[in-house]
Formats: structure tokens, sequence, C-alpha cells
């Protein structure tokens, strides 16, 4: 990590600062302090770099909390309650899984004010867009845990949401009857959800056995001892996998034993890499790894896909449940299906670290014209049954 600059060395004391300085700089320190406390709880809730990262990240927001202290003076007695935001992601640290806090985090240290304020060192603007790579580096590892059936599950219950939606509207601008409408609506929930489960466990489970079947294995290992040495083919192995010729040699010559230790470790740092991570000797077959976890599982991918396209599905068709009918069931079920895209937009934008008003909206936008199409498509084949 940087080296952190003391945060008090370039900026002047104020002798007098203004009103709308002093209320400035108290939700700063209220804000930094916050901050600090939630950086401090996820490091005593996380292990090995993280937690030392972390820790190191709350101690540098403490840092710029005593710069705030000392431009107050005997105006820090009276501290300002932190930002709602602020306030918010320490309730999150406590009760949420730390992937969500640590996005969160990472859009709030993107959003920092001390680039554009004077009273702000140089080394602090510097230090809170270094905390924004920081957390997004060390979310990254929860991301990708997330991300196969995380991507199932919201692609699952968004598909839901617009398909059923769109039938529904459909079905019911052409004037048929409530019950034929509800039944429509049921049959694309278990024909939608059953279809997408089944495409999630097929994508997915080919994906992994292409990606499995194009890693290396440690069959050279096993048979160096029987090759031909007149006519080595352990080299094109190592040529076959991206080595350079020469490259390629040296690996055959360790493989076959005529270098007791690596003579040149720029041509195996991988494979020593890969050791020391994994703890093994050369010469010791390493042990499978699981180098496709972002696709998440076959059948963990399928069943996310199934159960939130149901519940996303199920929404449209709430007000024909509850005895609703006509355009006041379509008006309701579209309502109360902007709000689930609205959330399930907002999620994405969340754990992305991108805006989650803006990526709800998004998603509003989305269902809302596959629906206004497959409406206006009804009433044009307006078949109203007597």
């Amino acid at each position: 990590m940087p080296e952190h600059h003391s945060a008090s060395s370039t900026v002047p004391e104020s002798p007098e600062p203004t009103a709308a300085q002093i209320r400035r700089w108290r939700h700063y320190l209220a804000d930094e302090l916050a901050e600090a406390a939630t950086y401090e709880h996820l490091a005593r809730h996380s292990s090995g770099r993280h937690a030392e990262i972390l820790q190191s990240v709350a101690e540098a927001e403490g840092r710029h909390a005593e710069h705030w202290r000392r431009l107050l003076g005997p105006h820090a007695d009276r501290p300002a309650r932190p930002a709602l935001q602020a306030q918010l992601l320490m309730f999150l640290a406590k009760h949420v899984g730390s992937v969500f806090v640590l996005a969160l985090l990472q859009r709030a240290e993107s959003r920092s004010p001390y680039r554009e304020d004077p009273d702000a060192t140089a080394a602090m603007a510097a230090d809170e867009a270094v905390h924004e790579e920081i957390i997004r580096a060390l979310a990254t590892d929860g991301r990708t845990r997330l991300s196969g059936n995380f991507r199932a599950a919201v692609f699952g219950a968004n598909d839901g949401l617009v398909s059923n939606l769109a039938l529904v509207m459909g079905v019911g601008a052409t004037g048929t009857s409530s019950s034929l409408v509800l039944f429509s609506g049921i049959a694309g929930l278990l024909a939608g959800a059953l279809s997408m489960g089944a495409g999630e466990y097929v994508s997915v489970r080919s994906q992994r056995e292409l990606l499995d079947a194009s890693q290396p294995t440690q069959v050279t290992l096993r048979v160096a001892p029987a090759l031909d040495l007149n006519a080595n083919e352990l080299t094109l192995i190592y040529r076959a996998r991206g080595m350079s010729e020469k490259a390629a040699e040296h690996r055959a010559a360790e493989r076959l034993g005529h270098f007791d230790c690596d003579c040149d470790p720029s041509l195996s740092f991988q494979d020593e890499k890969a050791r020391r991570v994994l703890n093994t000797e050369p010469g010791e077959e390493l042990p499978a790894t699981d180098d496709n976890q972002a696709l998440g599982t076959d059948l963990g991918a399928a069943a996310s896909s199934f159960c939130f396209f149901a519940s996303g599905a199920i929404i449209p068709i709430l007000p024909y449940l509850f005895g609703l009918g006509g355009g006041v069931a379509m008006a309701v079920g579209m309502a109360l299906v902007g709000i689930a895209l609205l959330i399930t937009g907002g999620f994405v934008g969340l754990l992305s670290g991108a805006s989650p008003f803006r990526r709800g909206l998004r998603q509003l936008g989305i269902g809302y014209g596959a629906a206004i199409v497959t409406y206006l498509l009804g009433l044009a084949f307006n078949t109203t049954v007597s």
C-alpha cells in the first residue's frame, strides 16, 4: 500500500473559520469517524490479508478525522451526526455480508469531496482515490463467488418479471376474461421457470466441461521417467501450452531430473508460484483446483434461476389471484412489477459499484417497454371472449 503522508502538514490553520466551514468540517469529522468504525468492524470480522488491509484503511480514515479535529479546534467538542449514507454503511456492516458493504464503500470512496475542497490536503484526496481501488480489489473476491449463481438469480427474477408482465398485459389487452389471463400467467410462470432452470443447468454445465477440458494436467510427472530421451516429446507439451522453445526445454529437463533445482525461475514461475500457494513439493502432483468459480455450479444456477424466475413471474398475476380484473388488475400488476424492477436493478447497481438509482431506472424502462409493446399487440388483436 502507498505510504500515507501527514494530513496536517500542508494546510495552514484558519484562525477564524466561518460558520459554513465549521458545519462542513463537523460533518467531515463525523463521516470519517463513522467510516473508520465501519472499516474496523469489517477488519475484526475478516481474516488474513483482508483484515490487515481493512485495518490500515481504518487508520487512514482516523488520520483524516484528526485533520478535521485539528482545524475545528474547540468547535470539535460539538460533533455532528454522520451522513445517512455513513450510518447505513455501519448498519449493513453489522448485519449484512461484507461484499455488499464493500461495494457501497467503493462507491462512497469514489465520490469523496476532498479533491474540490480547499480545506482538505492533496494527500487526503489521494488517499481517498487509492482507497477506492483498495476496496474494489477486496470486493472482487466476493463478487467472483457471487457472480455465477447471482447472475442466474438476477436474470431469472428480471426475466420472470418482464416476460410474465408482458404476457399478462398482452393477453389482458385482448379483452379476454380475468380467469383466462390468470391461467395464462400461471402457465407462463411454470413454463418460463422450467425453461430457465433447464437452460441454466445445460449452459453452466457445458461451460464448466469445456473449460475443464482445456486445463492442463500433471500427466508429465507420471510418464517422464519412461520417455525416450533421444526423442523427447515432453518439450512439445510445454510448447503447446505457450512456452518458448528454450523455456520448454528447460522445463522438460527439470521433469526428467537433469536439474536438482530450478536453475532459471523465470522459465517455470507459474508452476513454482502454484506450488508455494498449494504447499506442494517439486515432483508432487498438483491437486485439482476450481478455476471456474465465477461460473457457479450447474445445479446452483438452475435452482436459482428457477426459483427467482418464479418469484418474479408471480408478481404480475398477484392482482388476479386476489380477485381483481380488467384494467385495475393490469395497473396494479404494472405498479408492483415496477417496484420489483427498481429493486432488482438497484441491487445489481449496488453490487457493481454503480448508481443503484440509474440501474433501477434502466430495468424499469426495459420492463415497461416490453409490457407496452405486447399490450399494444393485444389491442390490435382485440378478440373479446363473450
